[in-house]
């Protein structure tokens, strides 16, 4: 207790001497205009106060201040960025990508050690651990993993039998939670966590403890990572730390001992802090890179876990909650599955890439409910971004950047009737009517996640072992329209989503 209050104090006190050193004054001198302020959270009052969900409250500011293509705020007393305009996205992203390369989280791995990966670090660091693990997802990898992918979809499939007969109501986001700890542990931590059948084991407690992550901390890790390093506050608890440690260590010590290979996520990882960089014909790694350590491996483990169970399961259950409400785009995607696995014969990593309707279905999730709604930089050399028409700002060093995700995909002047879910606004000729960075579930650029095809085969296999056998209708227990989370970094709903599933 006594700890808790000295950091209240301090923070009280740096909050004090910042609003006389600042004031609010930072786009006032540089003429660009910014909503109004407010002593001491500036611009974030609405989430810090959980009032609103981080994604949908920069959705609103979007829509309503867009026409600026540029305009500032402030977290606290530091002064950000926010880009409304795909063009000037598209240069922070690719363009000016050597300006803009960082996303701004300053995390000390020694107080967060499973933080130290490809999402979080920045730099020099970044790029080289980029050029290590890129080969490892590659299409042949991908492929490699399918039949891991395939058996964790087979066993969702088995599990919801009894509740199909019956007609039964099920929550969708709990269920496909499950499916994607099992794929994610099984092809990360090579470790078979049972989460399917077992709801309430270890493995499904921890997912559900990673979840609980406060957006406060992330929030004082980009604009006072002073703070967070100075009382050694964790982005996530310790127990967690260790937990997916000690799983990853010992899974590497029993292969090792065992010489077990297996074509997935983790044996690539192996294979990388083995590696001889000079001797290595045995993967896709180039020989200019050096090993991973341990640590670092682990890391890379966990923010694919991290990344790919909450992501993959969010976009699945919002898919499935949409085709439940438009019976007609189910009977389209259950036709498509049931062709096109007649004529592959099953399912197979080649007969889900031919999926062009679901291919359209997923993007369309995506499209409205963006598992990452707001996407972070951070300008790491000044630069002068008069360089587009009718802008003229110079961007100072160190200036978080804010792009929001949620507010481009609903946006009625980019996606008409926003609201309304229509697959169709990816088909090819509608998609070359639209800027092509006004759509970024997973980024762009240089720091596009590395992951995406894999998450598109994680989504697409879920949904194709379901539909191919069940019909999905909603439950009056659901929410609507879906009330979210205030409190979640990600487009949580308050209640879940419940729908009936029945045998076709």
């Amino acid at each position: 207790m006594v700890l808790i209050e000295l950091i209240g104090a301090f923070i009280i006190a740096l909050i004090i001497y910042l609003y006389y050193k600042y004031d609010f004054n930072f786009w006032k001198k540089r003429h660009v205009f910014n909503p109004t302020p407010s002593f001491p959270m500036g611009n974030i009052t609405a989430i810090l106060t959980g009032r609103k969900q981080a994604g949908v409250y920069a959705h609103d500011v979007y829509l309503k201040y867009k026409d600026h293509r540029i305009f500032g705020g402030y977290v606290f007393f530091k002064p950000i960025l926010v880009i409304a305009d795909p063009n000037i996205i598209e240069i922070i992203l690719k363009t000016k990508f050597r300006s803009f390369h960082d996303r701004g989280l300053n995390i000390n791995e020694k107080i967060n050690p499973l933080f130290d990966n490809l999402v979080f670090i920045n730099g020099k660091k970044w790029r080289s651990l980029r050029k290590k693990l890129s080969p490892t997802f590659s299409t042949r990898n991908i492929k490699e993993m399918f039949d891991i992918v395939k058996e964790c979809g087979e066993e969702l499939t088995n599990y919801l039998e009894n509740k199909a007969k019956m007609r039964d109501a099920i929550e969708m986001k709990d269920i496909f939670a499950r499916y994607t700890t099992d794929v994610i542990m099984s092809t990360a931590f090579g470790t078979k966590s049972n989460c399917i059948q077992d709801p309430n084991n270890e493995y499904r407690r921890q997912s559900k403890n990673i979840l609980r992550m406060k957006i406060s901390r992330f929030i004082l890790g980009m604009s006072m990572p002073g703070i967070m390093d100075f009382f050694s506050i964790p982005i996530i608890d310790q127990s967690i730390n260790s937990f997916y440690m000690n799983i990853f260590e010992e899974n590497v010590k029993y292969r090792k001992a065992h010489k077990e290979i297996k074509r997935d996520f983790m044996n690539l990882l192996i294979e990388l802090m083995d590696k001889d960089p000079d001797n290595d014909e045995k993967t896709d790694v180039t020989s200019t890179v050096s090993k991973l350590t341990m640590v670092e491996a682990a890391s890379q483990s966990f923010i694919f876990f991290l990344a790919g169970f909450e992501t993959s399961a969010a976009t699945s259950m919002f898919a499935i909650y949409e085709l439940a409400e438009n019976q007609n785009i189910q009977d389209k995607v259950h036709k498509e599955i049931d062709e096109i696995l007649t004529k592959h014969g099953g399912l197979t990593y080649d007969a889900v890439s031919e999926m062009t309707y679901l291919e359209k279905v997923v993007n369309e999730t995506l499209r409205k409910y963006p598992p990452i709604p707001i996407l972070h930089r951070i300008c790491t050399e000044e630069i002068d971004l008069s360089i587009v028409n009718n802008v003229n700002i110079r961007v100072p060093k160190g200036t978080p950047i804010v792009i929001p995700v949620l507010g481009l995909h609903r946006d009625p002047s980019i996606y008409p009737d926003p609201e309304r879910f229509d697959p169709e606004r990816f088909a090819a000729d509608e998609k070359a009517k639209r800027h092509r960075y006004t759509f970024l579930p997973f980024g762009d650029g240089p720091r596009v996640c590395i992951g995406k095809e894999f998450g598109y085969i994680e989504t697409k296999v879920g949904l194709v072992s379901l539909l191919l056998k069940y019909i999905f209708k909603p439950h009056p227990r659901t929410a609507k329209p879906l009330v979210y989370n205030e409190k979640s970094l990600g487009l949580a709903i308050k209640g879940g989503v419940h729908l009936i599933i029945e045998q076709r």
